[in-house]
């Protein structure tokens, strides 16, 4: 809607004198006979001569249509970035920032509200917009619209121009759009009838070979009836031959079934006789087993009789040959020539492994008169390495204190060392503690004494040196790894 305030009260005359024609006042001041002169001759005077005010009230602004609306919109959106910023309004100021695609969508309220409340913007926004325009502006001020002319672009300028009936122009205008609306209205219904048409056209067509589709599968849906219909008789004559066997299976399953019960019948029979003999069996292995026990119990008799006649043998044999018993054994000789001369030994033997299990360990303690020589370091840095040497012995020799407790065997047990090392623990009963002397190591030693044993006495040596290994074994001991006697010692 039109604003019907006049504009400020400090305009410029030209300005005044646009509001003035806008309101019907297009006089002069109160007293005064004369026109205010337009600053646009050729515009301000068509808008003279088109608005003359009838009783002084300002005429109604017209209902534009929404085409010619958004150009005139358009055309002040385009133009207001090109005035003074004196010349624009305050409201308009922020929207003249706006891109170009952005003023006339964004700022569209703003200048509309500013083209109806403010003639002198209008007046300028005007004069730049029918001098862009060119012939089609000066013939717009002048009244005349060119028949081919765009009647939007038409009524849009006589909208900002407002020369002599630019109502008329815009109602002409507003007429054509209409018609032109219509004629697309007409043109999109005789579109739409036309594909409404092809549509139906293309529907009876697809309905056409669909009935024909219809009818082969109808066709083909009687044909595989009839087969079916065939496939189920054929099918109930199977089934009708297929009961008959089934009856004469049952006929046979009750004949095979008699015939299986007079089997079980005659099998139970030949289990009870079978069991008859099976317990004649036993009581016969039963009086055999005791033939047996007194038959054994006859040759242990004999074997004891003459194992007492060995025994007394050798008793009468060692009073023949005056053998006295002896306080020394072999071992005992060599542990003699080591007594005063300790000696020292360098370098390391090479670490090696027969067999590590203890129960192989025990049972050769097991034997009679058994002599165990245990290389002393090579079995405490494999099992208590993180000790000091002193800790080290003292535990080994305690441990092997306990298994000579407990089988009653010889044990010795040698060190490297070049002299005796003083703060040793006392010996426990029934073990030997070796140093080794200076130019000698502990597997010399220990191959010394196993050389020094009578051939079949039983001597197991506990060390991972291969050497060591290999070379007792040659003498018939029994080598056996650490880890065997280290398990042992952990087991006690």
């Amino acid at each position: 809607m039109p604003l019907t305030e006049p504009y400020d009260d400090h305009l410029p005359p030209e300005g005044r004198a646009a509001v003035a024609r806008d309101t019907g006042e297009v006089g002069g001041p109160a007293g005064s006979d004369e026109a205010v002169t337009p600053a646009d001759g050729g515009v301000e005077a068509a808008t003279d001569a088109a608005d003359p005010a009838d009783d002084g009230a300002p005429e109604p602004e017209p209902v534009l249509p929404e085409p010619v609306r958004q150009r005139i919109v358009t055309l002040t959106a385009a133009v207001l970035p090109g005035l003074p910023a004196d010349e624009v309004p305050v409201p308009l100021r922020r929207v003249a920032k706006f891109a170009p695609n952005r003023r006339a969508r964004l700022g569209a309220p703003a200048i509309a509200a500013q083209l109806t409340a403010d003639p002198l913007f209008r007046q300028r926004v005007s004069a730049r917009v029918l001098t862009d325009a060119g012939d089609l502006g000066a013939a717009v001020v002048e009244g005349t619209a060119p028949a081919a002319a765009d009647p939007v672009e038409v009524a849009a300028l006589a909208y900002l121009a407002r020369p002599g009936g630019w109502r008329d122009l815009i109602e002409a205008s507003g007429a054509a759009v209409r018609a032109e609306a219509d004629s697309a209205v007409v043109a999109e219904l005789v579109r739409e009838a036309e594909q409404r048409a092809t549509r139906a056209e293309h529907d009876r067509a697809v309905a056409r070979v669909e009935a024909e589709k219809l009818r082969d599968e109808l066709a083909r849906v009687r044909e595989e009836l009839g087969q079916q219909r065939e496939e189920a008789r054929q099918l109930a004559r199977t089934l009708r031959e297929a009961q008959a066997r089934e009856r004469r299976a049952n006929e046979l399953l009750a004949t095979e079934r008699g015939r299986a019960a007079r089997a079980t019948a005659d099998s139970e029979a030949e289990l009870r006789r079978v069991r008859a003999r099976l317990a004649e069996a036993e009581a016969a292995a039963g009086a055999a087993r005791s033939s047996a026990k007194e038959a054994r119990s006859v040759d242990d008799a004999r074997l004891w009789l003459l194992l007492e006649t060995i025994s007394q043998a050798s008793v009468g044999l060692r009073r023949e040959l005056a053998l006295d018993p002896v306080d020394t054994l072999p071992a005992d000789f060599v542990a003699e020539a080591f007594a005063d001369q300790p000696g020292t030994a360098t370098g390391a033997a090479t670490r090696a492994r027969d067999t590590d299990d203890p129960a192989r360990l025990d049972q050769l303690l097991a034997l009679p008169r058994a002599h165990l020589v245990v290389d002393g370091y090579n079995v405490t840095k494999r099992g208590f390495g993180e000790m000091s040497l002193e800790q080290q012995r003292k535990r080994l020799i305690t441990g092997l204190g306990g298994i000579a407790a407990q089988t009653g065997d010889e044990v010795t047990v040698v060190f490297d060392g070049a002299e005796r090392i003083p703060g040793l623990p006392p010996t426990p009963r029934g073990v030997r503690v070796l140093f080794s002397r200076k130019g000698e190591t502990a597997d010399d030693l220990i191959r010394r004494l196993v050389r020094a044993e009578p051939p079949g006495r039983p001597v197991v040596v506990i060390s991972s040196d291969r050497e060591v290994a290999d070379g007792v074994r040659r003498h018939g001991a029994y080598p056996l790894g650490a880890d065997s006697l280290l398990r042992r010692l952990a087991r006690s």
